[in-house]
């Protein structure tokens, strides 16, 4: 009896192609789609994101293409509570979250993941550009081969059971290779643009997305520098991130950039360039995939498609993560993710706190 493999479809040529490798490879294939949210629901034009009701005609039309049979699950529920909403709190508390590391951690391999057990799927599969190994240590997440697309950074927070049961087939593959398999194959979503990283709110506007989620209008506060003298005003603190310069409407010699948000004293601190770089981070929420031996360095990046860099990891009593780096970094931002790498390999990630 061949394998059973439930391939998440976004109506993307990643997951097509995810597929019709998975089917070239003998598993018995079920496409499905998760339904996370209604677009109008939330003011976006229903065929610019990845939830539209095109892409899931677009998976649909390649599901039956490959002869597999195809389901749309609703998961809006559960894509507000673990998403949507921390998104916004998020904000709220000064930070700027990833929320693709959420969507992927409580949708795709927790809910998504449950549902292919039920369907006594052997394997889940994403269009992830990522790798798995297992040697006699465990199972091991690694970069994908190409460099461009690698989408490890937002997969940290796999465990050993879930690595078991995961399968990423373009791991091995170039974007340029997936096209082209896709355009022997006659998938006419070939090329088809990638989907904005955060699907719901495409415009980039979070301001506007946290207003009208939630009914409540931001409050204008003061721009201060780090000696407590007012700047300007800004239009609301969660309107902007760490290391922001465009949009400030602070007019100097000297450039400013945003430095810290204090979402209690409804203030945002901005400084110069040089203000922006530090050595240390704290992270917690962790998820360790590799052992890590103490004072070892490893790489680390905190933010998705930066370049990794030296850093000395320092474990906690509490369970929080020290990361120290070899040479100082430019704006290290409380909601993102510090992922740690030795070579090709995720050693653990969490959620930088300060």
């Amino acid at each position: 009896m061949n394998k059973k493999a439930l391939i998440a479809m976004s109506g993307g040529v990643d997951s097509s192609v995810a597929a019709f490798l998975m089917k070239e490879a003998g598993y018995d294939c079920i496409g499905v789609t998760m339904k996370l949210y209604d677009n109008e629901d939330i003011g976006i034009d229903r065929e610019k994101t990845c939830c539209s009701l095109s892409d899931v005609e677009d998976a649909r039309s390649v599901a039956y293409k490959l002869g597999i049979p195809y389901y749309v699950f609703n998961f809006k529920d559960d894509f507000k509570e673990k998403v949507i909403d921390p998104f916004i709190r998020s904000y709220q508390c000064g930070m700027t979250p990833n929320p693709c590391i959420d969507c992927n951690r409580y949708l795709k391999f927790e809910h998504l993941y449950r549902r292919a057990k039920e369907l006594r799927c052997d394997v889940i599969v994403t269009g992830h550009y990522a790798r798995i190994t297992k040697d006699e240590t465990g199972y091991h997440l690694l970069k994908g081969k190409d460099t461009m697309k690698d989408q490890s950074y937002v997969l940290y927070s796999l465990t050993q059971e879930q690595l078991a049961h995961t399968c990423f087939p373009l791991g091995e593959y170039t974007k340029d290779e997936i096209r082209k398999i896709a355009e022997e194959q006659g998938f006419f979503n070939a090329n088809k643009r990638d989907s904005q990283d955060i699907c719901f709110i495409p415009d980039g506007d979070y301001r506007r997305f946290i207003e009208e989620t939630t009914g409540q209008k931001s409050v204008p506060g003061d721009f201060v520098d780090k000696e407590g003298n007012v700047l300007g005003s800004h239009k609301g603190y969660y309107a902007y991130t760490i290391g922001q310069r465009r949009g400030l409407g602070i007019s100097s010699s000297e450039p400013y950039y945003v430095t810290d948000i204090i979402p209690s004293e409804n203030k945002v601190i901005l400084g110069r360039h040089d203000d922006l770089f530090r050595y240390d981070l704290m992270a917690d929420d962790f998820n360790w995939i590799e052992t890590i031996e103490p004072e070892e360095v490893v790489k680390a990046r905190i933010r998705y498609h930066q370049a990794e860099k030296e850093a000395i990891v320092c474990l906690q009593a509490d369970g929080k993560v020290e990361v120290h780096f070899l040479e100082a970094q430019r704006a290290i931002t409380k909601g993102q993710a510090v992922v740690l790498y030795r070579g090709d390999a995720v050693v653990g990630g969490g959620t930088i706190i300060g």
